[in-house]
């Protein structure tokens, strides 16, 4: 792990840019060299654009929709794509399009909040264990081994099945991160042995930095290629989680919605009325494949001895 961010702050380093005299040299930033491996990635930028076409859906698809996702239309139950309903309307009369507007608006920012907490956590206590040695490592893997052997779907499940109303979501996504960083610590835990070594953690013991300051200036943000890829692709299995509880009726729950809940809505009537189950299917979807691309790309952007990504 060290040596692949030492070769990419090398290879910052070394490429320079020349103006039309040939006189001029200007270095290439590290920030910069990824962001132009990224770009040159046309996987990646497809699903930065997905990513982005289905943000603004999901902020701007209920300002623009006709029916409100709690307002039924008792007139149109059951009733197939057209003219009034976008998306068509499930056998309550629900709107399909402000359903799924507003699910996957609950699903990403439910995502997003749980990926960002289980980075953080993961990342704090990963380096901690590994940082300290004797006692505190020891203890710190009994801990998680301990913490491994845990079912946490069925806790999760058992939290998030009191949880009622617009307020659930958030229960659901403490519920996530809580059980989700375990096995990602050990990861960061397994690459953090490697980093302790380095000279520069010697050097700062010796010059008396506090534990915790090396902890966050040093072992931390050298893992950040790691973090970001894992923050990316923590998304999809966030929202995958969340999908899966509130379709077994243990995640979001009315008034709210979700994808899941849209779909557990939909696989009773897929037969009758497919498109209230098509719909939130497309949309979940496109979301993973989405990050699954970009997750691709950074990881190609930030290893510098991928060729996918081409020259810098």
């Amino acid at each position: 792990m060290a040596d692949i961010e030492l070769a990419v702050t090398a290879a910052a380093a070394a490429e320079v840019v020349a103006d039309e005299q040939g006189t001029t040299l200007r270095r290439t930033g590290r920030l910069a060299l990824i962001a132009r491996r990224f770009v040159r990635r046309r996987s990646a930028v497809v699903g930065v654009v997905m990513l982005l076409l289905l943000v603004v859906f999901a902020f701007v698809g209920p300002m623009i929709a006709r029916w409100g996702y709690d307002e039924p239309d008792f007139l149109a139950l059951a009733q197939p794509p057209g003219a009034e309903h976008w998306f068509g309307t499930t056998t309550g009369g629900s709107d399909v399009f402000a359903l799924v507007a507003r699910g996957l608006g609950r699903s990403l920012l439910i995502g997003i909040l749980s990926s960002l907490a289980t980075t953080v956590v993961a990342a704090l206590i990963g380096t901690t264990i590994a940082f300290f040695e004797g006692w505190v490592e020891r203890v710190g893997m009994w801990i998680l081994d301990m913490l491994l052997v845990v079912p946490s779907f069925l806790l999760i499940a058992m939290i998030t099945r009191s949880a009622s109303g617009t307020g659930g979501w958030l229960i659901l996504t403490l519920a996530l991160t809580a059980f989700g960083w375990i096995g990602y610590a050990r990861v960061l835990r397994t690459l953090t042995l490697q980093l302790r070594e380095l000279d520069y953690v010697h050097a700062a013991r010796y010059m008396g930095v506090g534990s915790f300051t090396i902890i966050r200036r040093h072992l931390v943000p050298n893992l950040g290629s790691v973090l970001i890829i894992q923050t990316v692709l923590g998304v999809v299995g966030a929202v995958n989680s969340e999908t899966a509880l509130s379709f077994l009726g243990l995640g979001v729950k009315a008034p709210d919605t979700s994808l899941g809940t849209i779909l557990q809505a939909g696989q009773s009537v897929v037969l009758t009325s497919p498109w209230v189950l098509l719909a939130p299917s497309l949309f979940l979807v496109a979301l993973t494949f989405s990050m699954q691309l970009i997750g691709d790309g950074l990881r190609d952007a930030i290893d510098p001895y991928s060729r996918s990504g081409g020259k810098a």
